[in-house]
């Protein structure tokens, strides 16, 4: 076999060429294993090579040692253990180290992955005692593209999902400190080994925990993340507040000081920085924050149930932040992208996440500010600022107290009806979202005498107007039969005035030709919930309405023929 001709075959735009080359080099793994492992492995190492071909060997080889499955993953991995020798294996792990030094940032990278494969197999068994030891040189002294690829190779140990691998990786953690941390430092002039450093640092903060119980060590290594912050590169940045996310999730119990002396700071500052990498992680920071103390104070409240225990420490810092948070994340509740597809995730989707974590933390805590935000905003001229006023009384509806929000909700729900006729299709939606969320959490508060038929209303009037809406309008709409079902197998419930209307409308929606399909799903989930929360007075409805069904269904008959 002509290793480079069969390489390049690989990467042929042909898919015929493509199938018949890797079907040569998994016969050639077949027949000789460590034969073939070894001739890749010099190709990836060979400077004389041409980068396309080198990058080639490199994904043949990580091919080689990967499988989604973990009976085929285990498989590969007991032929390098079982069929290559001791000295062929020393070459083969040889080669790859040296391939790491390689000015072709595609090889080292490629390399990095191939000994991140045969770590994973031989760190669990303690057969490559020398390699952190080498990596930890190599970013202490090697060439910036040296260094570079070795703590990209530790990022890629780190981040491996294999459990043996994880575990043992813990006896590491000095080694892997070391070399993470004198990479992130901001003495590291080449931004490119930081931001490896940085990635790296995050990856292991698992394994670091005995160094992070030390204080000494604790400290710096908080001070190197911090100071990647305003480092002035956003892939740093964002990697530095990527890691203070992992940091509070991981050790909340030793963050009070740190969130004292600077990270309160921080990370507002981060939230206002242009770059949207940089301000989502800094927001998703203070989402870490809150999800940590609903946990928190769950588990305290199970263990206070069951009798005793020792309690988590509970620093309440949302609370204590929310005064200075919360603004900030009105603010950018308003930086939309009118664009955006709806699994986009923006500054603004970020910000109504954080918003809403931060209600369920602190409760009523918040209400005023918001409050203040919402009257401030709800008739604005630009409809950025209107979208955020609807969006952050949504926002609220999970947390306070309902008695509390009783009063602000019967204020607010005439006003989001009328939303639901704004002219842009964006506030249109969140109105119809927040009136979801308000049906999901406090529905008491909406009058079914007075309220209901037009909501009710406006909300199938929305599913039809425009699709942008449908998934907000459905979702609403399936909340709203949820609670006004009253008991099981009652005469009549709030919704049976409005049932034979809304069946109507819905079947109306789902045979319309302009309607798309995501548009006729939710339209018939809409109608399962209707039907499935019917009073007993609508059940002649309900007989009248399967008929229509069964006789669709039969009508689809001839298509499935077709397929």
């Amino acid at each position: 076999m002509n290793v480079n001709s069969v390489l390049e075959s690989t990467l042929s735009p042909d898919a015929a060429t493509r199938k018949n080359a890797e079907h040569q080099l998994s016969q050639a793994a077949e027949v000789d294993f460590s034969g073939y492992v070894t001739t890749l492995a010099q190709e990836l190492a060979n400077e004389a090579a041409q980068p396309h071909i080198r990058s080639a060997a490199g994904i043949a080889l990580k091919n080689s040692f990967s499988a989604r499955e973990y009976t085929r993953l285990r498989s590969l991995q007991q032929q390098w253990r079982e069929l290559v020798a001791v000295d062929t294996k020393r070459s083969v792990k040889a080669l790859a180290l040296k391939t790491l030094a390689s000015k072709d940032s595609r090889a080292g990278q490629s390399a990095a992955q191939f000994v991140a494969s045969i770590a994973a197999i031989e760190i669990p068994r303690n057969e490559w005692p020398e390699l952190m030891p080498t990596l930890v040189s190599n970013v202490g002294e090697g060439a910036d593209h040296l260094k570079q690829a070795s703590l990209v190779t530790i990022g890629f140990i780190c981040e491996s999902e294999d459990n043996d691998l994880r575990d043992s990786l813990v006896q590491h953690s000095n080694a892997i400190l070391t070399a993470v941390v004198q990479g992130a430092r901001k003495e590291e002039s080449n931004l490119d080994v930081r931001y490896a450093a940085i990635v790296a640092l995050s990856d292991s903060l698992e394994f670091v925990r005995t160094n992070f119980e030390n204080e000494g060590e604790r400290n710096y290594i908080m001070q190197v993340i911090c100071e990647a912050t305003q480092s002035g590169d956003s892939r740093i940045e964002s990697g530095a507040y990527g890691c203070l996310n992992r940091i509070m999730a991981l050790y909340y119990d030793k963050m009070r000081f740190y969130m004292e002396k600077a990270l309160f700071g921080l990370t507002i500052l981060g939230m206002k920085n242009q770059e949207e990498d940089v301000a989502k992680l800094a927001i998703e920071f203070w989402c870490t924050v809150c999800e940590e103390e609903i946990a928190i104070e769950d588990d305290n409240a199970l263990t206070h149930a069951e009798g005793g225990g020792e309690l988590r420490q509970y620093f309440n810092f949302s609370r204590v932040a929310a005064r200075e948070v919360v603004p900030v994340l009105l603010d950018l509740l308003a930086q939309q992208d009118e664009d955006a597809a709806d699994e986009d995730y923006n500054i603004s989707r970020a910000a109504y996440q954080c918003l809403q974590l931060f209600a369920q933390t602190v409760g009523g805590d918040l209400i005023q500010v918001v409050l203040g935000f919402v009257e401030l905003n709800l008739r604005h001229t630009d409809w950025h600022r209107r979208d955020a006023a609807v969006s952050a009384f949504g926002a609220i509806m999970e947390g306070p107290d309902e008695k509390t929000l009783d009063p602000l909700v019967k204020q607010a729900l005439p006003v989001l009806i009328q939303m639901m006729d704004d002219r842009v299709v964006q506030v249109k939606d969140s109105a119809a979202y927040t009136l979801g969320r308000i049906c999901e959490n406090v529905s008491e508060s909406i009058d079914p005498e007075t309220q209901l038929p037009s909501l009710v209303r406006a909300l199938f009037t929305g599913l039809s107007s425009n699709p942008k809406m449908a998934s907000s309008c459905c979702w609403a709409l399936m909340n709203l039969a949820d609670r006004f079902a009253g008991e099981p197998g009652c005469q009549v419930n709030p919704l049976s005035a409005h049932f034979q209307d809304s069946v109507t409308h819905i079947l109306g929606v789902t045979e319309s030709p302009e309607g798309d399909n995501q548009l006729r799903m939710a339209a018939y989930e809409v109608l399962n919930a209707f039907v499935t929360n019917a009073a007993n007075e609508s059940l002649p409805v309900v007989a009248k309405l399967s008929d229509i069904v069964l006789q669709r269904l039969e009508n689809t008959i001839p298509m499935q023929q077709q397929i």
